[in-house]
């Protein structure tokens, strides 16, 4: 008797643990083809898991949405620049802070251990800040110029002296490293080949579009068990961005994105999380002057009773010859560029969006494009490019290790119908099509190479830090009063990790 119970256990546990490898074998099926996915014997088409595109480090979230933008108070300086519009971006992610003098230093050492060998003497000195923004005829600023940079004392303050054309690069360079990263976390690539490259690796450094085009291949690692397999079923070294596991380019936001980012309206739409049945209200019942919602602040100060009433939100300069207050009493506590991290975060979690340092945007300026651009995701720079595939495969690489590209030829888009010219850039403004020029340094100060800078710095009046505000410098001069921060796309759904994209309802029979 007690054997045939241990007989039927047994018998038991072989059932289930069948019922187990049944469950555990069943693989995800094409609703096209009905093919399996992942399956060797059936094409070994890979497909990973769909998921939320992973946070790349010192990002923050941003639930896109739509609203006005341009200027939300009085045009007192007459630009007639930003008029208000309605307009919609996707979610993205942006920077928590701005970028600090301690990340662009990690840049420069970077740069200078790759390309240590003499013949890239241009491209170190090239990436270096112009410490001489804070030299002034009148004032005694040698002191920043030596040390603002450079001492532990600064480590995060934000970087100044950048151009757009450096924050441009740098933002590669991030991408670059965080992907490498995540590869040779994943077994993809090897460790030690951060040491080849650092001992004067030049050229031949990681970059993700070369890696992604086979024209990096690094040093192979050991995949983690259960990694990547091709068609036959066999053990994959190289990863594709469809796996899943690199993220996309860090890259300066736009103009709208860094606008949105900066209002953080989310405050005002409060939304339970996890609950697809409930969400805010739609609505923006407060239009804000600043980056901060008004309630509980004189538009400037915090007005609760408390420890913070009438500490000033932001570094601003609140009159001529007024930096940070009086000795005792100090309002603002600075009187040059403060710690990134410092003052109050806005809805988004974002800090110092107002004030500070100005920050580069992506656009190219123009005083009308608020009216001229696409209502959703609006920008202005575009310049659509190709592959330079003059030398072949295997020679797609420039100096600096990235991949060739050129500008797509005019003559093979006449059949598009979204688009016809390459160079966009000044498209609708400032070209032959309209019959609009600029004059650059004649009639105006507005060339192709403006640039959009927005939030107001330490050195600026109040007015400047309104997130509608707009101003512009040429690409490839700097200033004291200017840094920038990041931005990635984001991939999924609009309301992040979690969510899906669309109402979703429950299935319901028809009546016949």
């Amino acid at each position: 008797m007690q054997r045939l119970l241990r007989l039927k256990h047994f018998t038991l546990v072989l059932a289930a643990a069948a019922a187990l490898g049944s469950c555990k074998a069943k693989k995800a099926k094409s609703d096209m083809t009905g093919w399996n996915y992942n399956d060797k014997n059936m094409g070994g088409f890979h497909v990973a898991k769909a998921k939320d595109i992973k946070t790349g480090p010192g990002l923050v979230f941003v639930q896109g949405g739509t609203f006005t933008m341009g200027a939300t108070n009085e045009d007192i300086m007459g630009d007639w620049n930003n008029i208000p519009r309605r307009v919609t971006v996707n979610s993205f992610f942006i920077d928590k802070t701005e970028v600090a003098n301690v990340h662009y230093r990690e840049y420069i050492h970077w740069i200078e251990n790759v390309f240590s060998d003499p013949q890239y003497e241009a491209v170190v000195e090239g990436a270096k800040p112009d410490t001489l923004v804070w030299r002034s005829e009148l004032a005694y600023n040698e002191p920043y110029v030596e040390y603002y940079f450079r001492h532990p004392s600064y480590n995060f303050y934000p970087v100044v002296g950048v151009n757009w054309k450096q924050a441009h690069d740098f933002c590669i360079w991030r991408t670059d490293r965080v992907n490498q990263n995540e590869l040779i976390q994943a077994g993809y690539q090897n460790k030690n080949v951060l040491k080849t490259e650092l001992q004067g690796g030049g050229q031949e450094n990681f970059n993700t579009k070369a890696y992604l085009m086979g024209e990096y291949q690094g040093v192979p690692g050991k995949p983690k068990k259960g990694g990547l397999v091709d068609a036959q079923g066999r053990p994959r070294n190289t990863v594709r961005f469809d796996d899943g596991i690199l993220l996309p380019g860090y890259r300066l936001p736009t103009e709208a994105e860094w606008e949105y980012a900066a209002l953080g309206y989310i405050n005002q739409n409060p939304q339970v999380r996890g609950s697809e049945k409930k969400r805010g209200e739609e609505l923006v019942s407060n239009k804000q002057i600043f980056s901060w919602n008004n309630d509980g602040y004189d538009n400037l100060r915090a007005t609760r009773r408390g420890t913070w009433q009438g500490s000033f939100l932001a570094n601003f300069k609140r009159g001529s010859g007024d930096n940070m207050g009086t000795a005792g009493g100090l309002n603002d506590r600075s009187a040059i560029p403060a710690e990134v991290t410092a003052f109050f975060p806005n809805g988004f979690g974002v800090y110092n969006m107002s004030g500070n340092v100005s920050e580069w945007v992506a656009d190219v300026y123009r005083p009308l494009t608020n009216v001229d651009a696409d209502d959703f995701n609006p920008y202005r720079g575009n310049r659509f490019q190709k592959v330079d595939m003059s030398g072949g495969q295997g020679n797609l690489r420039d100096d600096l290790g990235r991949i060739k590209m050129v500008d797509e030829v005019d003559s093979t888009l006449r059949n598009r119908r979204n688009y016809q010219r390459s160079y966009a850039i000044n498209y609708m403004d400032g070209d032959s099509l309209t019959n609009t020029q600029y004059g650059y340094g004649i009639t105006t100060l507005i060339s192709d190479k403006s640039r959009v800078i927005k939030g107001g710095s330490w050195n600026d009046r109040a007015y400047w830090l309104s997130p509608g505000a707009r101003r512009f410098l040429e690409e490839d001069q700097s200033s004291n009063t200017v840094g920038f921060r990041c931005a990635m796309t984001h991939f999924g759904a609009p309301e992040g990790k979690g969510r899906k994209t669309g109402n979703f309802f429950p299935s319901r029979r028809q009546k016949r």
